[in-house]
């Protein structure tokens, strides 16, 4: 191959690194860390499923019961709404039900209404954490505290994670655990009824049907 060839072959898979690399910055960039690591585990999580941890609880934080499995997921159960059914037409609308199915290593769970905490292994709850009865803030007068301001920034830094407490009640109010992190994520899953998914320096935790706080370390700190 002449000596022009190659350079223009060499040229050519340094241009396709340098975009591989630039891509690559820009997925991270514009969804950010813990968000795009939300993402890998909710493919890993689907693919071949999760080993977590599940403690049910009733309505007043008592444990009921404690499921451990190494392939572990959570869907949705859907049913035929007769109320949306147009009069013209036989088609049928089906809309998301109350009922959530929970496959433990092939076996099955149906479950409503219980208080839910999948955690993924390796995650483990903050023993020490006291949830303060009040939490005062002071301005410092700066320009980001703005509330405009701030918002906007705030979204910017959950798709990173940031450093935040998130306390977890049983749907009375009545406090069951609290976790911490350097790096934590939340996301509403629009696919499992009242479900909270959060990445906890890199581990799921996901709350079903309960009361929570999810407050930046700064505020108790």
């Amino acid at each position: 191959m002449p000596d022009t060839n190659k350079s223009i072959v060499r040229r050519n898979v340094l241009i396709l690194a340098f975009v591989s690399i630039m891509s690559t910055f820009v997925i991270f960039s514009l969804s950010g860390c813990a968000e795009f690591f939300s993402d890998v585990n909710e493919i890993k999580g689907k693919l071949v499923g999760n080993s977590f941890t599940i403690e049910t609880y009733n309505n007043y934080g008592q444990l009921t019961m404690t499921t451990t499995g190494k392939k572990i997921s959570m869907e949705s159960n859907y049913v035929q709404d007769n109320s949306k059914k147009s009069s013209d037409s036989d088609d049928l609308t089906y809309v998301q039900s109350s009922v959530v199915t929970i496959t433990i290593d092939g076996k099955e769970i149906e479950t409503c209404g219980d208080t839910c905490i999948f955690m993924e292994t390796g995650l483990e709850p903050t023993v020490d954490f006291t949830n303060p009865d009040m939490i005062e803030s002071d301005n410092s007068g700066s320009l980001l505290e703005n509330t405009s301001i701030s918002y906007v920034l705030n979204k910017y830094r959950n798709a990173f994670g940031k450093p935040r407490i998130v306390v977890v009640k049983s749907q009375m109010g009545v406090p069951i655990c609290a976790f911490s992190g350097k790096e934590v994520y939340y996301e509403v899953c629009y696919d499992l009824p009242k479900t909270t998914k959060l990445m906890i320096d890199g581990k799921a935790l996901y709350i079903h049907r309960a009361n929570f706080q999810i407050i930046d370390s700064d505020l108790i700190q």
